[in-house]
Formats: structure tokens, C-alpha cells, sequence
């Protein structure tokens, strides 16, 4: 789907570090010098490849600056807000590294732990996993969370999802390559790699709280989000609308049941309001299953389109693109 982009660095990067940056303008020099502190722990031979996907702050400002400070930081703009999971995709494609780690740019992620993940894919690992025993969002947002991954495990499609697993992680070359073959329109990058199914261990970490600013997760994007991921990776809502299906046709018979007993045993009885009643919750489940399978259709669509995951306006320290 995409091809790797060349490097400078000869030889090639033995580390490359993959961060998606959006509203990050006062972040970027910290995360890129708490990334440089740590990655040098580990090699001189790293590169961070920054990804602005369409920020609406100077962000695309302060990556240049700190790409003409130091080559090994790759500058790259999109045309626009294409997601997270999308410039993720295209950090990956333009990392050249013998392994990856991707984190996010809000420093909650801390670079710090970029020496034990790599201390992992030495001993075998192919994908190092992080572990958060707490996230710091907030008892809401947080139970929220749990709740949605609840959903997914119960749904029997994504049984050992743990919402304290996030997409900090490092992955070998051959997985970024194997993940950048995969056709997801609708991807999440953290359910892909443990899909994929390669060798994997896990790390504790701390999860720090944001660096600067505030979440460009609003709870609109976080619900679109959950609703992307479940219908991308799980037929959840699908068997969920069928079960109310069964459920209600039960309840139908049963009171129909009730209702002939009760004709023998008292007379007839007047019903409008329970006739009513039932009539909009049977229209409001139906438009509910018809606005489900609409949701699959349309996933359907964007997938078949074949659109690319992300366009590139601006570079910086690329020195040729792939043919």
C-alpha cells in the first residue's frame, strides 16, 4: 500500500520514534528533546519522525525549527486532519529503523521508557507492549473506557482487549511493514498489531498527565471514535441489535400470551396506551437496527473506495520519496 522512504542516515537508523502531532505548538521541543534524551540511551543511530496531521496552532512551526536543529528529526505535514491512526500510518511509513515505537505527542506517553521497550525487542520481542496501571483522564473518562472494552470483550470478537493497553509501543520493522500491507480504511492501530499475532510481551509503565494544553479528544470524537472501532473490528453491534430483536419478540409473544389469558379470565380490556407504547418502541428498535447495519454499509463504502489513508503537503529532512 505504501512503500518505505529513504534516509540520510547511513546506515540506517537502528531506532525510530513515531509521534502524531496535533495541538502541540508549546509541546514539540520538550517531547523531542525528552526523546533524544532517551533514545540515545539506547543508540545515536535514531530518528523521530513528527507527524502535524492538519493542527490548527503553529505546531508545523516548531516541528521545522527542531528539524533544522538536528537531521535526525523528520518533519512530516499532511494536507489535512486525516486521525490519529492515519498519521500514525504514515509516521510508520517514512520510518526507516530496524524497530519502531510510537507514543503520543501529549508527553503522557513518557519517552523515558523507550530503553526498557527496546531492552524487549532484544530479547525476541517482535512487539513490546505497554502496561498503565492508572490513566490519567479522569474517573469519567477512565470508567468510560473500561466500559467500552467491556463491550468489546463481551461481543466475542476482540476477547483480551485491557483498556490499560494503549498504542505506546515498539514494533520490529517487519511488523511495520506487515501492518502497512493491511487495507484497513477504518484502522485502529493498537487492535491491528495484536491481531497480527507476533511474538509480544508487555512492560509497566507510568502514565504521566498531559504536558501542556488539553486533550484534542472531545467527547464527540471520543464517541465517534468508539463507534469506528467497533464496527471496524467487531460485529458487537450487529449481534447486539439482533439479541433486542429476539428479546423483544419474546416480550411480544409473552404479553400476547397475557393478553388471551387475561380475555378468558376478566374480559376484554381497553389497551391504547400499551398499543401505542408498543408501537414506538418496536419503530424505535427497528430504526435502531436499520442505523446499525447503515453503519456497517457505510464502512463498507469507505473501504471499497480505496482512498489513501493520508496525503503530504511538506517534508522536511526526507531526502527522496519511494518510487
Amino acid at each position: 500500500m505504501h512503500g518505505s522512504f529513504l534516509y540520510s542516515m547511513n546506515p540506517p537508523p537502528v531506532l525510530s520514534i513515531v509521534s502524531p502531532v496535533y495541538r502541540a505548538e508549546a509541546i514539540v521541543p520538550r517531547l523531542v528533546e525528552k526523546i533524544k534524551e532517551a533514545a540515545s540511551r539506547v543508540t545515536e543511530r535514531f530518528e523521530i519522525v513528527l507527524v502535524e496531521d492538519g493542527s490548527p496552532d503553529n505546531s508545523w512551526a516548531a516541528m521545522e525549527l527542531e528539524s533544522d536543529k538536528d537531521a535526525r528529526v523528520i518533519a512530516i505535514k499532511l494536507t489535512r486532519n486525516f486521525g490519529q491512526q492515519c498519521a500514525i500510518t504514515a509516521g510508520l511509513t517514512f520510518a526507516t529503523g530496524e524497530c519502531m515505537v510510537v507514543l503520543d505527542c501529549d508527553l503522557q506517553d513518557d519517552p523515558a521508557f523507550i530503553p526498557e521497550l527496546y531492552a524487549g525487542f532484544k530479547e525476541g520481542y517482535e512487539v513490546v507492549l505497554t502496561r498503565k496501571n492508572t490513566r490519567e483522564y479522569g474517573f469519567v473518562r477512565n470508567a468510560i473506557t473500561h466500559g467500552f472494552y467491556l463491550l468489546l470483550r463481551v461481543s466475542g470478537d476482540l476477547s483480551n482487549v485491557d483498556p490499560h493497553i494503549n498504542s505506546y509501543c515498539l514494533i520490529s520493522r517487519r511488523v511495520a511493514q506487515e501492518y502497512l500491507t493491511l487495507e484497513d480504511y477504518h484502522r485502529d492501530f493498537l487492535m491491528l498489531i495484536q491481531w497480527m499475532g507476533f511474538k509480544q510481551t508487555v512492560i509497566p509503565v507510568e502514565h504521566a498527565s498531559r504536558y501542556s494544553g488539553e486533550s484534542s479528544y472531545s467527547w464527540a470524537k471520543l464517541f465517534r471514535h468508539a463507534v469506528a472501532t467497533i464496527t471496524a473490528h467487531s460485529k458487537a453491534f450487529l449481534k447486539f441489535s439482533i439479541a433486542l430483536g429476539f428479546l423483544y419478540v419474546a416480550a411480544a409473544f409473552a404479553t400476547s400470551t397475557y393478553l388471551v389469558i387475561s380475555y378468558f379470565l376478566h374480559g376484554y380490556r381497553a389497551g391504547w396506551a400499551s398499543t401505542m407504547v408498543m408501537i414506538l418502541a418496536s419503530t424505535g428498535i427497528m430504526l435502531l437496527a436499520i442505523g446499525t447495519a447503515g453503519i456497517y454499509i457505510g464502512n463498507i463504502f469507505d473501504q471499497v473506495r480505496r482512498r489513501p489513508l493520508f496525503l503530504v503537503q511538506e517534508k522536511r529532512n526526507i531526502e527522496m520519496d519511494s518510487p
